[in-house]
């Protein structure tokens, strides 16, 4: 049973997945970018360097919060259709 909503249409939690995939690849090129020296034999990066690499997990904590808040309504709704 098909309910009434695009398919485009922004769903709760959409934008905290966005957000947490956004900070999810920043800390993921701060951590390519990290790492490259050590394979380069160069002078290792300063340590915000490092502190943006933790940028990995946050996006991926923001991200499953999304996913938590996008599943919580979709309960909220089947719960609704059936009463």
């Amino acid at each position: 049973m098909r309910d009434k909503t695009q398919p485009n249409s922004a769903e709760p939690g959409d934008r905290l997945i966005r957000a947490g995939v956004i900070v999810f690849i920043v800390g993921a090129v701060a951590t390519l970018v990290t790492v490259a020296p050590l394979f380069l034999g160069t002078n290792p990066f300063p340590t915000y360097m490092f502190v943006l690499s933790m940028l990995m997990g946050v996006g991926f904590l923001i991200a499953g919060a999304g996913v938590l808040q996008s599943a919580a309504a979709g309960r909220r709704r089947a719960r609704e259709a059936r009463f």
